[in-house]
């Protein structure tokens, strides 16, 4: 394997790595906040938002954290829509 290849490999495993990460603390907080089937519906939400900005060459944190911005506006404007006793955070009633 040559450096180049070495090289983008590293590159490749480290923004792996940081979109987990992202992920999986949004999805965490939104359970904890607000249950499981929400959490479900914002990872998948998370998902199509970064495939909507897939085109981004080499994606930075303040990139994911874009991603997880645009995903956490999907879960307000849900969360808007709902009765008032179904957005109330999990653990408050």
């Amino acid at each position: 394997m040559d450096e180049h290849r070495s090289f983008s490999n590293s590159i490749y495993e480290e923004q792996t790595y940081s979109a987990e990460r992202e992920l999986s603390s949004f999805i965490a907080a939104v359970t904890e906040l607000y249950g499981p089937e929400q959490a479900r519906l914002s990872e998948k939400e998370w998902l199509e938002e970064l495939q909507l900005m897939d085109s981004l060459p080499l994606a930075t944190n303040q990139q994911w954290r874009a991603v997880t911005i645009a995903a956490s506006a999907r879960l307000a404007d849900r969360l808007s829509i709902l009765p008032h006793h179904a957005r109330e955070p999990v653990g408050s009633s």
